[in-house]
């Protein structure tokens, strides 16, 4: 036959192993359930199988010796159970041989054999877990047939690697190399009387004879009684009644008082001058079950449990919710209603209350329950004491969604119950339960996930939450929070204005964009000297600003608000902030956040959004650092996991990438123009570099930190233009790499007819830009811009009226709806790319028909070309620079800073 159908064979067939002694003499059977199956390969034996009906079979198979079996065991990709079984046996006594696991001893007649060993705990474990998944069919040989007698899985897996052990050594170059054949020959030799002494204490015992063990009982009072017990290692799983234990442990005693420390359970050692049974304290009892007789049967001191001693695991469990099953209408229907429960098992049995009460007040180790005695550990039995104080509806839906509460000190896997389930099940749900077309009143069409954010924030408040909306940049965050709106006046309920709290910039556009999309609601403006809040229609949208909030918080808290809504919700990710705390005075029936970012520095701008739309849902701040922020910020993958299923229900984040939305944007094509310095400008940044890093090098704390901080600045005004650091008006006063690039780069674009963005974080270097660009008729939109400029200003340029328009990142790097554009320079970086996303997202939004061009300009051998390479190659640092800016180089030491800093040649 054909190797590849003998391989093919191999593959589809069971295995099974065949001990014998020496160990070397073992086989590993190659065979197929059936009688009738035939093999494409001689020699061919007739073995007998049993199956799982208890019935044996006669059947071909093919035998192997262990040094080709475990060849072929770790070659062949097996497709039964039983072969990727043995195979992973297989690859185990390898490794052990690998890391020299070899101990010499001896077979059945005192002849010369190998074992494995010795084994640590890991190994041994790994056996053991491996024995417990055994298919049937990996062990339905017997080992005598009448009556029918099985190995079980665990000897036989040990007499399989010593198979493997005895046999691997035994080549012709070892016998030359050793001089003789014994240990190296595959022939048995007989080991000199002399020799067999020292072989059996090397080898710790011999696998032949009596072998010495413990057994356990328990009387009444479920006090642990042990004592030293016989048993013949031909048949392990009986203590030999009859054999002289004494006479036993005296020869062993030596071993037992090593295995007695080894193993830290000291009544080991008190055992062998008596042959009588023995109570034992309550503490060595529990270290006994606990520990203690794993590491005793894995080095040769088997233990013999009572029948009526049940060593399941205590599976202990806790339920959280309502008594009754029906569906709560909202949160805060919770209110008083939430009960804890323990729930417990042991095996197959559900331990009923009266059994968990009996649990706790248990003295030792064991409590006995109906007839059989359950093992408890002080752990389980003060976990089981300990009960939650009484929780809030919030608290008890957050250990719902997160599956864990914090109980005793750590942390309880829960099921929710009732209608706090009911509540769960609806907020995780992927589709709100009742999904509602756009309001009628709404002009123009909600795109697909546009639709499914407004019923995911309608779903939301309708049970008493509050909802972030943290769509991508010009993904039409504000058409939606207008959809909501109109749809809760539809309902007496739910109707009444709606305080939109947004940044001075954004003024003009929401007033635009509420025209537009909900022709005929009435709009004010709360902001300027002339605000008021008189006779507000429950209809009517109310704009504010950030600054206008902190101010007037006692009048805006007094009014009777539908809806609250916050847009760049990360202008209150500082919870300590006077504006954080005028926005937490807002009260609503509805809450919504808006944010582009909803993590800018860490996981605390989260809480501090999250903290205001649902109070207590994260918890304190403190206690939200502590459990979560703090362990996911450092790669805790299982806290991470926790506060992902806490947060996902009330934050929806969709990116412009996602396959759901990429399809209705063009492309957008990112690049990095590197610049070349101009020798004016690397005369000004050496000397700059050279001066300020001897004044560093002599100051310290917060001299010091002013100082980086400087250099960092004036290294930046260089790299933009010599007239930006001197301060000058005249962008003439000096020549740019950068400035000299942009002429070259706007004249392509003007001449095609397209326009540009270009944004800059200085006013000085964008005053700079419009006078050299005039012939452009640039304009430039900063913080100094009235409102009402900025208005037309956007108005002039969506119309096509002004081909560049130069930006404050500062000022317009939100809110401004710029499609016209179709390419963006980022003439300087703010080393945040979080926030030149959103600058560039002006152009690049929902309503952009053009494939936009991003511009990078990046001076070679600079400190922009190095914080570049951080924030592309090195996550970690750039997280640091991107959470603190600036500051967070000022720690770096002077060695550092330079190398950072310092001019290399390009």
């Amino acid at each position: 036959m054909h190797s590849t159908q003998y391989e093919q064979w191999t593959a589809d067939s069971d295995v099974a192993f065949l001990p014998a002694d020496p160990p070397r003499g073992s086989q590993v059977a190659l065979y197929r359930r059936t009688s009738k199956s035939n093999i494409p390969s001689d020699p061919v034996e007739r073995i007998k199988t049993v199956g799982e009906n208890g019935r044996t079979r006669t059947v071909s198979a093919v035998l192997l010796y262990p040094e080709r079996a475990a060849e072929t065991l770790l070659t062949t990709e097996f497709r039964t159970e039983s072969g990727k079984a043995w195979a992973l046996a297989a690859r185990k006594a390898l490794e052990m041989i690998a890391k020299g696991r070899l101990i010499p001893g001896l077979d059945g007649v005192d002849g010369d054999s190998w074992r494995l060993g010795p084994w640590g705990s890991e190994d041994l474990q790994y056996l053991r877990r491996l024995a417990a998944a055994m298919p049937f069919a990996a062990y339905a040989i017997p080992m005598a047939v009448t009556p029918i007698r099985l190995a079980e899985p665990y000897p036989l897996l040990r007499a399989f690697c010593d198979s493997v052990a005895d046999a691997w050594p035994r080549t012709p170059a070892a016998g030359l190399y050793t001089g003789n054949e014994i240990f190296t020959g595959e022939n048995p030799q007989v080991i000199e009387d002399s020799d067999v002494r020292w072989l059996q204490r090397l080898a710790g015992e011999t696998d032949y004879g009596l072998g010495l063990g413990l057994a356990v009982d328990i009387d009444d009072k479920g006090t642990g009684v042990v004592r030293l017990c016989a048993f013949d290692r031909e048949d392990p799983d009986r203590p030999v009644p009859d054999a002289d234990v004494a006479r036993l442990a005296e020869s062993r005693a030596d071993r037992l008082r090593r295995l007695s420390w080894a193993s830290g359970w000291p009544p080991l050692q008190s055992l062998p001058r008596s042959a009588t049974s023995r109570k034992l304290r309550h503490e060595d009892f529990a270290a006994l079950l606990d520990h203690a007789w794993e590491y005793l049967e894995d080095n040769g001191l088997p233990v013999f449990w009572p029948d009526r001693l049940d060593r399941a695991a205590l599976d202990i469990s806790a339920e959280l919710g309502t008594r009754d099953d029906t569906e709560a209408p909202s949160l805060f229907s919770l209110e008083g209603a939430l009960d804890f429960n323990w729930r417990a098992a042991c095996g197959d049995k559900t331990l009923t209350p009266a059994d968990i009460r009996k649990l706790t007040r248990a003295a030792g180790p064991v409590v006995k329950l109906a007839d059989r005695w359950v093992v408890i550990s002080d752990e389980h039995k003060q976990r089981l004491r300990d009960e939650p104080r009484s929780l809030s509806p919030v608290e008890g839906l957050r250990a719902a969604l997160s599956g864990v509460l914090h109980v005793g000190g750590h942390d309880q896997p829960i099921e929710a119950t009732g209608a706090l389930k009911r509540l769960t099940e609806r907020l995780t749900a992927p589709v709100p339960r009742d999904f509602r077309p756009q309001p009628a009143a709404l002009s123009g069409a909600l795109r697909d996930y546009q639709l499914r954010g407004y019923n995911w924030m309608d779903e939301l408040t309708e049970l008493g939450f509050g909802a972030c909306l943290a769509d991508d940049m010009g993904l039409g965050k504000t058409i939606q929070l207008i959809a909501l709106h109109l749809h809760r006046q539809n309902d007496g309920a739910t109707a009444g204005p709606s305080l939109i709290i947004c940044p001075t910039s954004l003024l003009a556009n929401w007033s635009a964009e509420i025209a537009k999309f909900a022709p005929g609601t009435p709009v004010r403006r709360y902001h300027g000297p002339d605000r008021d809040l008189e006779n507000l229609d429950k209809n009517e949208f109310v704009l504010t600003t950030y600054a206008t909030m902190r101010i007037d918080a006692e009048a805006l808290a007094n009014a009777e608000w539908g809806m609250v809504g916050a847009d760049e919700a990360q202008h209150v990710k500082n919870p300590a902030s006077a504006t954080a705390k005028a926005l937490r005075s807002l009260n609503a029936p509805a809450k919504i956040a808006l944010t582009g970012t909803p993590v800018e520095n860490n996981l605390t701008d989260l809480w501090a959004i999250l903290d205001w739309l649902t109070p207590g849902l994260l918890g304190s701040l403190e206690s939200f650092r502590k459990t979560y922020a703090r362990a996911a910020e450092t790669g805790d993958q299982e806290r991470a996991g926790q506060l992902a299923s806490l947060v996902r229900p009330f934050l929806m984040r969709r990116l412009k990438t996602d396959p759901s939305i990429a399809p209705e944007l063009p492309e957008k094509v990112e690049s990095d123009q590197r610049v070349s310095l101009s020798k004016e400008q690397i005369g000004l940044y050496r000397r700059v570099v050279s001066d300020t890093m001897d004044e560093i090098a002599a100051s310290a704390g917060i001299a010091r930190r002013g100082l980086v901080l400087k250099l960092l600045t004036r290294l930046k005004q260089i790299c933009n233009h010599p007239a930006q650091f001197t301060k000058s008006t005249d962008p003439a006063d000096g020549k740019s790499g950068k400035l000299d690039v942009l002429d070259e780069l706007l004249s392509e674009i003007t001449v095609a007819g397209d326009q540009t963005l270009v944004f800059t974080q200085y006013t000085q270097m964008g005053h700079l830009l419009k006078r050299h660009l005039a012939g452009h008729d640039a304009e430039f939109l900063h913080g100094g811009t009235s409102v009402k400029k900025r208005q037309e200003l956007v108005s002039r340029f969506q119309a096509g009226e002004i081909p560049v328009l130069i930006l404050s990142v500062k000022a317009a790097g939100v809110g401004l709806n710029l499609t016209a554009a179709t390419h963006v320079v980022h003439y300087d970086r703010w080393w945040n790319p979080a926030v030149e996303d959103q600058a560039t997202d002006r152009a690049y939004r929902i309503g952009q028909d053009n494939r936009v061009q991003v511009h990078k300009f990046i001076c070679e051998g600079t400190l922009e070309e190095k914080i570049d390479r951080l924030l592309h190659k090195k996550k970690a640092l750039a997280e640091a620079v991107v959470g603190s800016g600036e500051a967070a180089l000022t720690e770096m030491t002077d060695d550092q800073l330079y190398e950072l800093v310092k001019l290399e040649s390009t």
